[in-house]
């Protein structure tokens, strides 16, 4: 319960940082004391982070019972400077400042990578906040506009989406959907305008080919790269190739939210609406709204793989979805701007 709670804090922190955000919660009642304290003790505990990551990696992960780490290149290598930017927006902590730059020299050379859906996670969360932060746009803002351009590469406009994965035929996940902001702030802060209407177009892509009719995605969709027809859908992390995996869920519903801010077309906010109804009214999402690491996990047969992790939750889905309920609320009006506030902060 205590890191739910320090999540929850640290997303209505994160949206606050925003101005545009800022207007919308200024209206609701906040319960500041706590949000301080959950937020004191998250600099307590990246700094312990810090001493227990070597100065050459970044923190990936604990497992049985110790720290893991990665180099820049994996996908979530832009998420510990980002959360110590954050720490220190909130803190004005000089040492989670100098962290930060610490770790950004390691991932700097990532802005070259054309191997990777990813560099948005990797780039923006942290290059993005440090040239928010700093106001450094001569040192950062070229950063960010050659790792646009190298995530740009993967696009194809045949397919009409951006490439995830350097096997299969041309496989497209929904996870991309969280780096197509990436794009639009680079066309915002003088690159291509192109980057935009990638964005654009590899939205409108997935809404056509991952969803279901019931509003639940697919995670993987399959193209054929020669004429963009879709070969298969299928599932890489889900119970199986019809379930609906619940983090997968969770990146559509914040991408649709966030697209809709970044272009302010209503159809955008109308898809984020129909998935949220999805997943709040589904059968399987549990009372304190912490999903199943997969809707249809408390499902599965005694035959299946992981049928040993029928009851597995999944912490980061809900993250996600705080995340995005947050934005959400301040996109609508009414009592469906209460209830998602309300889902996003109880």
């Amino acid at each position: 319960m205590q890191k739910t709670n320090f999540i929850k804090a640290f997303l209505v922190f994160s949206a606050l940082s925003f101005g545009s955000l800022s207007a919308g919660f200024a209206q609701k009642k906040l319960d500041t004391t706590f949000l301080n304290q959950q937020l004191n003790d998250a600099v307590k505990q990246i700094k312990v982070l810090a001493k227990n990551t070597p100065e050459h990696m970044l923190p990936r992960s604990f497992e049985k019972g110790k720290y893991t780490h990665s180099e820049s290149g994996w996908w979530t290598s832009g998420f510990y400077p980002g959360t110590l930017l954050y720490l220190y927006e909130y803190s004005k902590d000089k040492e989670l400042l100098q962290l930060a730059q610490q770790k950004l020299k390691l991932l700097e050379k990532e802005q070259f990578n054309e191997t990777t859906h990813d560099l948005g996670f990797m780039l923006y969360c942290s290059f993005g906040n440090m040239m928010r932060i700093t106001g450094d746009t001569a040192t950062y803002k070229p950063i960010l506009l050659i790792g646009a351009k190298s995530l740009a590469t993967r696009y194809s406009p045949i397919t009409k989406a951006i490439r995830s994965w350097d096997f299969d035929n041309f496989p497209v996940i929904i996870d991309n959907m969280m780096n197509l902001e990436f794009l639009t702030a680079a066309a915002r802060l003088g690159g291509n305008q192109q980057f935009h209407n990638i964005a654009v177009t590899h939205a409108n892509t997935t809404m056509k080919n991952h969803y279901r009719k019931d509003m639940s995605c697919y995670h993987v969709v399959d193209y054929n790269p020669k004429d963009g027809s879709v070969i298969k859908k299928k599932t890489n992390q889900g119970a199986f190739d019809e379930s609906a995996w619940a983090r997968g869920q969770a990146w559509g519903l914040y991408g649709y939210a966030m697209m809709y801010r970044e272009t302010n077309d209503k159809k955008y906010l109308k898809f984020a609406n129909k998935i949220a109804k999805y997943m709040l009214k589904h059968p399987n999402m549990p009372k304190d709204l912490i999903p199943y690491w997969d809707f249809d996990a408390p499902n599965l047969q005694d035959t299946s793989k992981y049928a040993a992790y029928r009851t597995n939750r999944d912490v980061s889905t809900a993250s996600l979805m705080a995340s995005a309920f947050l934005e959400m609320s301040t996109q609508v009006k009414g009592k469906l701007s209460t209830q998602y506030f309300d889902i996003a902060t109880t």
